[in-house]
């Protein structure tokens, strides 16, 4: 099992920077990704930044492109995310997430197993 701990919520004003942290415990080592996904009031989870462990290897929504940064520390097992020229939509719950790769038969998949508690993020306008 892999706990999920994440934290840095708050509000913000628009245009204003906040840095999210996640920590990560339990079976780390198999962990492939480790991701950052958002759910807006009345909207579904969406994806917001990847980062593969082996390489740092990055992947971000097209929605926060060049606003948010994700990053790795193998040694502590954080994931930060450092939001920057937040706007109001950007208002959401945040939520760290660990990926593995499953195979099955000829098949692999990414597949996200372990999800933390999630951390509030409001921006003001």
């Amino acid at each position: 099992q892999v706990q999920l701990v994440e934290s840095g919520g708050g509000t913000v004003q628009a245009g204003g920077s906040q840095r999210l942290s996640c920590a990560a415990s339990g079976r780390t080592y198999g962990i492939n990704t480790m991701a950052w996904f958002r759910e807006a009031p009345g909207k579904e989870r969406e994806f917001i930044a990847t980062i593969r462990r082996r390489d740092g290897n990055r992947a971000y929504a097209d929605s926060v492109k060049g606003r948010f940064t994700i990053s790795l520390d193998n040694a502590k097992n954080t994931v930060d995310l450092q939001l920057s020229s937040l706007r109001p939509e950007d208002t959401a719950v945040y939520y760290c997430a660990a990926a593995s790769l499953l195979t099955s038969g000829t098949t692999t998949r990414l597949v996200y197993s372990y999800w933390g508690q999630g951390t509030h993020v409001t921006v003001s306008s």
